[in-house]
């Protein structure tokens, strides 16, 4: 874009309302179906949205799922929940959020009614929507956001880092806030090697809880310890631990195993179900044990305010491979085959 030009877009985005205009995309025009690389119109930037330039953006399961239509998402579709970019427009009605200002994207976007009721709860209630699900996500050249999803990037942090910290980081941060997990106590991670899981991991190394994992892979269960688990098992095996709170989010493969290791009065909190949707619960054992199943999904504003700052003081984040936009299709076959320790990112050129 020649100079003129560009000071043009960047008059337009002081004034309003952006057009939309084609950029490239990894899109999805059928689900059940594959991602292709094409042209695509980006949305209109609105009085209350920013329009970012991806730098980097993070794979998600949520990917693979969009593609075997569970979820079907409205067609067309870009995918990516995760992105860390910099602000190319802002709309009219937009105060605190600059053009050319470096940011992380929240992609849990909470009706503003639904934030000022319920705060950190919003995500509780009807309207929450996700960045690369119900909305477009960041896969491609340009998204827009509400201007309440983005935070300032932390400066000391690298753009692959800051870009795997989104979904996968304010779901563990939710999980263990609301299992109360505290400083001394036990926590048990199940299938560590995933991004969840992998956030879970640092976010209860770094506030002093005791840190327990399972994993298939020996390699995996090795890396762990050395990010400052106590132990590692082989999922699935009785396990030889009684923890405060197990963090579940495998199912019905490994969920006897993870009820076992809870202790007397233990939270086990789960926010999804990799191998299937629906376990069976021992109801003596339930009661009797005074057990807590507690469910979460995403988080809320304040809670990705504060998971931010934690990167920006130096919480660690797990990144497994970086490679280039182009690449996609190979960053969804290292997902698929559960190869990945961390968030796979992708550079946008």
């Amino acid at each position: 874009m020649g100079r003129l030009a560009y000071g043009l877009a960047l008059s337009l985005a002081s004034i309003g309302a952006v057009r939309s205009r084609p950029m490239q995309a990894w899109t999805l025009r059928e689900s059940p179906g594959e991602y292709r690389f094409e042209e695509i119109d980006d949305p209109l930037v609105g009085a209350g949205d920013v329009r970012i330039r991806p730098v980097a953006s993070a794979l998600n399961h949520m990917d693979l799922w969009l593609t075997r239509g569970r979820p079907r998402p409205r067609l067309p579709h870009v995918p990516g929940c995760d992105v860390a970019g910099v602000v190319e427009s802002v709309g009219d009605a937009v105060e605190g959020v600059h053009v050319g200002q470096e940011v992380v994207v929240n992609p849990a976007v909470c009706p503003l009614e639904s934030v000022v009721r319920h705060g950190d709860d919003a995500p509780m209630y009807p309207g929450l929507e996700i960045v690369g699900e119900q909305r477009w996500g960041g896969h491609g050249e340009l998204l827009v956001v509400p201007a309440r999803n983005v935070v300032a990037r932390p400066p000391g942090r690298s753009w692959a880092e800051c870009a795997a910290v989104g979904l996968a980081g304010l779901t563990a941060y939710r999980m263990l806030r609301r299992g109360r997990l505290r400083a001394g106590e036990s926590v048990l991670i199940v299938g560590v090697g995933g991004g969840v899981s992998m956030a879970a991991l640092s976010l209860a190394v770094h506030m002093g809880a005791e840190v327990f994992v399972t994993s298939r892979d020996r390699v995996k269960r090795a890396r762990a310890v050395e990010l400052g688990a106590i132990a590692a098992f082989e999922t699935g095996e009785s396990l030889p631990v009684s923890c405060d709170v197990v963090v579940e989010s495998v199912g019905p493969a490994t969920w006897e195993a993870s009820m076992a290791a809870l202790r007397p009065g233990g939270r086990l909190v789960v926010c999804g179900g990799t191998s299937g949707p629906t376990v069976e619960l021992n109801l003596p054992r339930l009661f009797f044990k005074q057990y807590e199943v507690i469910g979460s999904t995403m988080g809320g504003y304040g809670e990705f305010s504060a998971l931010m700052s934690l990167v920006d003081q130096g919480l660690k984040v797990a990144v497994d491979s970086e490679m280039a936009l182009s690449d996609y299709p190979t960053g969804l076959s290292r997902l698929a085959a559960g190869e990945q320790m961390g968030k796979v990112v992708l550079h946008h050129p």
